[in-house]
């Protein structure tokens, strides 16, 4: 069972390794109180960045590359959630911090990097207008905006705060307000589009994550461990939720078309989501473009705003942890990119009843002790007729012995005064083996819930246990597990077939090696 088990593991692995990016481990962006602009790498603009025109309603040539533009300055946005630097070239989100995780546990007070842009590494959340009008189809390249002020600072319980990016084309000013709240990892975009002049503006609202494929080893402290899922996903309306990793991407584009919706890149603990108004129709699009980079977004239908009329396009911008209670109220099916694996209809109850025992012990080692001691509850009655046919396997093991010298030269004949002694006494040499399959589903699903759910990374226990989701770095608690295990074997009778024997005997070493490589909540 524990071969099929790891097998399992494996198996599953390999269709969905995900490694953490290298924004986890990278140098942070400055804070707020030194500000200096983090370096940028240049943009090309033009067909690098701006979707093909076939995804507007009306179609457009492409844009012809313009020259690289290199930002002179980023605003910069510090909330009690986020530090955000936007790049007035195309109003992009250049860069963003999560100041409430730590990058790592040895450095906490350095704030995680979930979005950048420097020579390293590319994740940026972008977005612009399309078609006719749009500043972002024309062959100029994408829009420099203006800006009165470079720093903003929103504080906990103040109200929501604006960011407001201005551009003149004509006659015609584009605002562009990125929205934020105190308490939210939820950003709103918003484009304000006033047209003063003599004809109508046409144009389409469209957005997308740009990220390179680049992955580093920071998952795990060991490569046996599965990896969780890096890639693209959304919901569509066949399936209301479909994952591709950046490989299949490279086999074969997404095209896809949908009212409202959202589109993400998701890692393990925390993702990147456009989410789009309920009542867009929307052309979604997932694609290589070339160097190591991707693209994932959409682009909304084509909005005619008359002369003298103002008008405005939006989307939000969800970039925070992957939290179960969170992403559930942004948008449908948004909290199924908390991957649980296969197992996921138990790992949701279990984690919300390990949360709910957290809120009340505040350890959340303490609390997976108490979920373990309430599964075994549940199982006791299994247990208890477990017990009982192992006693009655004990009582009828010199009957065995007997049998086995008897005929130790008939192997069927003595299997058959085997299965006959057994019916006799009542005896189940397989009842002992039922409680375990019964725990195999809670055990994958207790795995997922400590390596996916972002509240337990870096969730401490007690003394040399500082992080829950990781491994033990002495193994003290694998070989306490295994010395325990065998300690119960010596109180069963033996196996009858002494290769059997032999791998009782084996069993608990080859499960002290295997969990060492597991999360330490959950051996």
């Amino acid at each position: 069972m524990a071969v099929v088990g790891y097998l399992l593991i494996r198996a599953w692995t390999a269709d969905h390794a995900e490694v953490m990016p290298l924004s986890e481990q990278r140098a942070p962006l400055p804070n707020a109180e030194r500000f200096v602009a983090p370096e940028i790498a240049p943009e090309d603009v033009g067909d690098t960045d701006v979707p093909d025109s076939n995804l507007v309603s009306r179609d457009r040539s492409a844009p012809t590359a313009a020259a690289a533009l290199i930002a002179e300055r980023l605003i910069h946005v510090e909330t009690p959630l986020q530090h955000v630097w936007i790049d007035p070239v195309g109003g992009d989100i250049a860069g963003l911090q999560l100041p409430k995780y730590g990058v790592s546990l040895e450095q906490p007070e350095v704030p995680l990097t979930l979005l950048d842009r420097s020579m390293e590494s590319t994740y940026v959340a972008q977005s612009g207008l399309l078609g006719r009008d749009g500043p972002d189809g024309r062959n100029e390249g994408r829009p420099k905006f203006r800006t009165d002020r470079y720093s903003y600072v929103l504080r906990e319980g103040q109200r929501p705060m604006e960011v407001v990016l201005h551009y003149e084309q004509g006659e015609t000013t584009i605002r562009k307000i990125y929205r934020f709240r105190p308490d939210e990892y939820l950003i709103d975009l918003v484009y304000e589009i006033d047209n003063r002049s003599n004809d109508d503006f046409v144009s389409a609202l469209w957005v997308q994550l740009k990220r390179d494929g680049k992955t580093a080893n920071t998952q795990t402290a060991s490569n046996w461990g599965p990896r969780s899922f890096l890639g693209v996903a959304l919901t569509t309306d066949e399936t209301n939720y479909e994952k591709m990793t950046f490989e299949d991407l490279d086999d074969d584009s997404l095209r896809e078309s949908k009212e409202g919706g959202w589109i993400a890149i998701i890692q393990r603990y925390f993702l990147a989501a456009w989410v789009s108004q309920t009542d867009r129709q929307n052309r979604y699009f997932a694609e290589p473009m070339g160097s190591g980079l991707y693209r994932a977004g959409f682009v909304g239908p084509e909005l005619t705003i008359p002369r003298n009329a103002v008008r405005t396009l939006e989307a939000q911008l969800y970039a925070g942890p992957k939290n179960q209670k969170q992403l559930g109220s942004i948008a449908t099916h948004l909290d199924r990119t908390l991957d649980y694996g296969w197992f996921w209809f138990l790992s949701e109850p279990l984690f919300l009843f390990v949360d709910w025992v957290f809120g009340l012990v505040g350890n959340w080692g303490l609390a997976i002790i108490l979920l373990t001691i309430v599964v075994k509850l549940a199982l006791f009655p299994l247990m208890a007729r477990s017990y009982k046919s192992m006693a009655k396997m004990r009582m009828v093991a010199p009957q065995l012995k007997r049998l086995q010298e008897r005929y130790a030269d008939d192997k069927q004949k003595l299997s058959q005064e085997m299965m006959g002694l057994y019916k006799k006494e009542g005896a189940n040499p397989l009842g002992g083996c039922l409680p375990m399959l019964m725990q195999m589903p809670v055990f994958f699903a207790l795995y997922w819930v400590l390596y996916e759910s972002v509240e337990l990374r870096h969730a401490p226990f007690f003394l040399w246990i500082v992080d829950l989701s990781a491994m033990d770095p002495y193994f003290v608690l694998p070989i306490l597990m295994g010395a325990s295990q065998y300690g119960m074997q010596m109180m069963n009778p033996p196996m009858p077939d002494p290769m059997q024997q032999q791998m009782m005997k084996i069993m608990p070493l080859f499960f002290c090696v295997i969990m060492a490589f597991f999360p330490a909540g959950l051996v």
